[in-house]
């Protein structure tokens, strides 16, 4: 009897132990979202709507094309099978708030297995807590902010990458174009402090700049009358005015800059590259202005992986690509490398893969993913005249 007893007391632990064991077996294997039949679902968290949204909707042209292209040329292959990519779109109408909740509804009810977007920095921060909780990759095509993939800890965020280059990166490369080839060594900074994204760049172009800082002054999202700060800067000597910001508030600062007579370059970032500039600012006003950028459409003349890729975005939306749809087409792209190279579609296995991307031939340049998960990879300043981009140069 004792014997008996004993062996079904065993029997009962050895059980228990397997059941255990099993429910550890399949919560590891249940961490983060897999593709179900023949479909990988990559959810977007774009801002369609709201203050930014010729930024969401320009990537969202950049991601519909790369989508079609992957899928008439078979799909993704993963494990000796071609998957059929659906991307799932979701607007966070252009707030942080709302981007967090897009990315809870992707990756909780849709289950993608990785997300392209946001566009901006602050919406795309705000959406990081939700998709690492579910193991899920994003790849935000233009929040540029250097925090961005960085935890406060100073350790890499796990699911946060991006396409394009960083503030620092870029506002590095203005300050050397700035004082290389514009020869200028007294610049003026007007930038916006509403977000990351303006006081980033002034902080980064201060640090690297080898002239003279003659004046730094500052603006919210959404102001709309920017003379008396003009006027205050006209009375000052400078070479150059750096005026880091997005394509509503600057198109006005470089129309009411003419309009008062300063003819110094206006050298921007990338918030720039939306063709609403030229017509805020005015065309003819839209003159000796610079802004660095991660895609040029001059470099269509030299690479045949851009001029291939503006042929077929003209072909589909009738109209050029703009640098915002290129970055967007490359995010897409990046997902597709991750899921190949890790051979998987379970959104961790993709995020791992997608932390070693290396020698990536996208149309914003071949780009390797280093340690802190940002793209390295050549920065272009093109070049305004008329509003027309005229002249693309290359920063390294």
């Amino acid at each position: 009897m004792k014997k008996t007893f004993k062996r079904i007391a065993m029997g009962f632990a050895a059980a228990a132990m397997v059941a255990v064991m099993a429910g550890c077996s399949s919560s590891a294997k249940a961490k983060g979202n897999n593709a179900s039949g023949n479909t990988i679902k990559i959810g977007v968290n774009m801002e369609l709507s709201g203050s930014v949204a010729g930024y969401g909707e320009q990537q969202k042209k950049g991601i519909e094309l790369a989508v079609d292209k992957i899928n008439k040329a078979g799909g993704i292959k993963v494990d000796g099978k071609k998957m059929k990519v659906k991307a799932v779109y979701r607007d966070n109408k252009s707030s942080t708030t709302g981007s967090a909740s897009v990315a809870a509804q992707l990756v909780n009810n849709d289950k993608v297995v990785a997300v392209v977007g946001p566009a901006t920095t602050n919406d795309s921060t705000a959406a990081i807590p939700n998709v690492t909780k579910a193991s899920v990759a994003m790849v935000t095509p233009s929040a540029t902010d250097a925090g961005y993939t960085m935890q406060k800890s100073g350790k890499v965020q796990p699911y946060a990458f991006r396409a394009c280059f960083t503030n620092d990166y870029q506002a590095g490369a203005a300050a050397r174009f700035a004082y290389t080839t514009l020869k200028s060594r007294r610049v003026a900074i007007l930038a916006d402090n509403s977000s990351d994204y303006g006081t980033g760049l002034a902080k980064a172009f201060k640090s690297n700049f080898k002239g003279n800082i003659v004046s730094t002054q500052y603006f919210q999202e959404g102001d709309k009358d920017f003379n008396a700060t003009l006027t205050s800067l006209k009375g000052k000597k400078f070479d150059a005015i750096y005026a880091p910001g997005y394509y509503s508030e600057i198109g006005l600062i470089v129309k009411q800059a003419r309009q008062m007579g300063i003819t110094a370059p206006i050298i921007g970032s990338d918030g720039m590259g939306d063709p609403a500039l030229a017509k805020i600012a005015g065309s003819s006003n839209a003159t000796n202005v610079y802004y660095s950028t991660p895609f040029s459409t001059k470099s269509a003349d030299t690479n045949s992986t851009v001029k291939t890729f503006m042929s077929d975005y003209q072909k589909k939306f009738n109209a050029e690509a703009p640098t915002f749809s290129a970055l967007s087409y490359d995010s897409v792209y990046m997902v597709k490398a991750a899921i190949e190279k890790a051979n998987s579609t379970n959104s961790a296995d993709i995020a791992k893969a997608m932390g070693k991307i290396k020698n990536m031939n996208g149309v914003t340049g071949k780009m390797s993913v280093d340690s802190k998960h940002n793209p390295e990879k050549t920065v272009s300043i093109e070049q305004m005249t008329d509003g027309k981009i005229v002249k693309a140069y290359s920063v390294k």
